[in-house]
């Protein structure tokens, strides 16, 4: 998670605070409070259930919070990413190896090809040279 503690309190809200509000929301709205009370003596982990169960109605409403600013509904988790230079410059002296070969055995082929063309342009020249 972030360090920033106003992040930490935003995630902790769009990722577990909301999907639980919603599902006591849409129990009330449906049955009551006799629906959402049903919530608490019916289960071992309420708080979980619950969440599972709003998650869907949450999910949509981190995507509409989205559409109105990127980043709002569906926060953007920040990562720290480290490159280790030993291991990158070995794949760099391996690519550059690779890429020589293959421009190596690209020239040979050019080179065939253009000995090739220089033969048919030859024969071609002789064989009009004889029809005269």
């Amino acid at each position: 998670m972030a360090e920033d503690p106003f992040e930490n309190l935003r995630l902790l809200l769009m990722q577990d605070v909301l999907p639980v509000g919603l599902a006591m929301v849409e129990r009330a709205r449906q049955g009551g409070a006799n629906k959402l009370v049903e919530a608490f003596k019916d289960s071992k982990d309420p708080l979980q259930d619950l969440r599972v169960e709003g998650e869907t109605a949450a999910r949509s409403l981190r995507d509409r919070l989205d559409q109105v600013s990127p980043g709002l509904g569906n926060p953007v988790v920040s990562v720290k990413v480290a490159v280790d230079e030993e291991v990158s410059n070995n794949h760099e002296i391996e690519d550059e190896e690779s890429l020589l070969a293959i421009l190596c055995r690209i020239e040979g082929r050019l080179e065939e090809l253009e000995a090739y063309i220089e033969a048919q342009n030859v024969d071609s020249v002789a064989s009009s040279d004889r029809s005269i």
